[in-house]
Parts: C-alpha cells; sequence; structure tokens
C-alpha cells in the first residue's frame, strides 16, 4: 500500500508547538518511562525525522548510547544533522527507506523506534520482519501512532463545516489494526500502552492553526475535500466558523490525543 503523502517541515513544527503549548501531557516523558532505557544501549530511529526521538534518547542516557537515525526526507535529516552539531556529532544520522532492506547486520540494536511513521510504510509486514531481523536476541521494538479514538474533535469539526466524510487516515486507520497485528505475528511478546493528551483551547485560533497545518495543500490524503487553493481556503472558512461555534458554545475547545505505543520484544 503506497501512501502518497509527506509532511512539510513548516506544518510538522506547527503543529508540534501546539502539542507542547496546549498539551495537559508531555509524550516524551511518556515515551522515556515507557521504555526504561539502559545505558550503552544500541538504538536505531527509523523514520527519524529532524532527530527529535534520537536526541531524547541521547539527552536522557547523558550521552551513554550508540544512537543512530535515519529516515527518506533529506530536508529533515538536514535539520537534524544542524542540531546534532551542538552535541559534536554524537547521533549518527544517515538515510534510510523503511520499505527496503535496512542496510544493517542481523542482531545489531538492542532497541529500534520507530514514532508516528510506520504507518507510511508500503508493506507492514515487511518493515516489521527488517526491524525484528536487526535486533538482538531479546531486543526491543517501540513504536509510536494514533489510535481510532484520536482527535475526536478535530474530525467532528470538519464533519461539520464540509458534510463530508474523513477519508481513512494512514495512522489511525492503520495503527491499531494492520501494525499491531504484524507485530504480534512477529515478536515473541507484545504489548500495547496507551498516552492520552488532551489540547485544552481557550479560544478557536489554535485550533484552527492547528487544523491548517493538518489539512493543507500538501497533505494528498484531504484531497477529496478540496482540490487546489481556493477550495481549501473555502473549506478553512467554514472550519473556522464551525470552530468558532463549538468554542462560544463550550467555553473552549478540547481536542484529546490518543496515541498507541507498541512494545515488543524479540
Amino acid at each position: 500500500m503506497k501512501i502518497n503523502y509527506q509532511e512539510t517541515t513548516s506544518d510538522l513544527k506547527t503543529r508540534i508547538d501546539i502539542h507542547n503549548k496546549y498539551g495537559g501531557r508531555d509524550i516524551d516523558e511518556w515515551m522515556l518511562e515507557t521504555l526504561s532505557l539502559k545505558p550503552g544501549m544500541k538504538i536505531l530511529d527509523v523514520g527519524c525525522g529532524a532527530g527529535k526521538q534520537c536526541f531524547s534518547y541521547y539527552n536522557a542516557l547523558e550521552g551513554n548510547a550508540d544512537i543512530t537515525g535515519g529516515d527518506v526526507n533529506q530536508e529533515l535529516l538536514a535539520q537534524a544533522r544542524k542540531e546534532n552539531e551542538k552535541i559534536d556529532n554524537k547521533v549518527k544520522f544517515m538515510e534510510l527507506n523503511f520499505n527496503e532492506r535496512f542496510p544493517f547486520e542481523d542482531n545489531s540494536f538492542d532497541l529500534v523506534s520507530c514514532c508516528f511513521a510506520i504507518y507510511y510504510a508500503e508493506d507492514i509486514p515487511f518493515t516489521i520482519r527488517e526491524i525484528h531481523r536487526v535486533l538482538k536476541p531479546g531486543g526491543r521494538i517501540f513504536t509510536t501512532g494514533p489510535m481510532p479514538e484520536n482527535k475526536q474533535l478535530f474530525y467532528d469539526i470538519i464533519k461539520e463545516a464540509t458534510g463530508k466524510p474523513i477519508p481513512p487516515m494512514p495512522g489511525s486507520s492503520r495503527y491499531a489494526s494492520q501494525i499491531l497485528t504484524a507485530v504480534k505475528e512477529t515478536f515473541a511478546e507484545t504489548d500495547l500502552k496507551i498516552f492520552e493528551n488532551p489540547l485544552t483551547f481557550e479560544s478557536a485560533t489554535p485550533f484552527i492553526d492547528y487544523t491548517r497545518a493538518s489539512l493543507n495543500e500538501d497533505r494528498k490524503i484531504w484531497n477529496s475535500l478540496f482540490q487546489g487553493k481556493d477550495e481549501f481556503e473555502a473549506m478553512m472558512s467554514g472550519i473556522t466558523q464551525a470552530a468558532n461555534r463549538r468554542q462560544e458554545k463550550d467555553g473552549k475547545l478540547v481536542m484529546t490525543k490518543v496515541v498507541g505505543g507498541i512494545l515488543a520484544t524479540k
């Protein structure tokens, strides 16, 4: 299944900033608590983007780890490498396509993570098997993604504004089904952990900013709702009105992120 989608760097930053400013919980803390990292680990982060997860691991372990991040997006890798200079390039960054055989020997890593990315893989079982292959015996996979209940308010307001059905999302439509099933079939032990983070907006403006970043013209999975800039702006006008009505009625907007964390052992 080929996913025709690539998020722009500016859109991703907007969404992360809004999560950090308006969220009630810290997902990075939750990930680190879930993983219980140990000094000296050899870690691979697949779909690393700008390196956020790699640097989180590096800081948590105070540099006492062998960390590699891989991605196909050259713009994001360039950002990761620029940030890496601040720590004397202690993290390794490389081009890595999770739709192809990984350029590593069998039994190489203690932990392979893939956070908010694995649901874009063209062949989920293949990618899971590659992660399994490069893990050492007893090594772990950790992957995160949206559950079907994720940010229900976001979808409710879009449906109210457009009168159209929401297209299947690569994450929430695949994560708790195809991806969890593939991990269970491949790994010896699998555990699903749930993280909920309510984002509370006292005004509709940041919610609208979040929505614009999620629905812009580059996001091809939304093309059943709009074609081109004019239709996009018309749709955003309707969403803005619907969000303002909801905010006036309820006094605030609360959009709850519901994230699944699959942790499995080889």
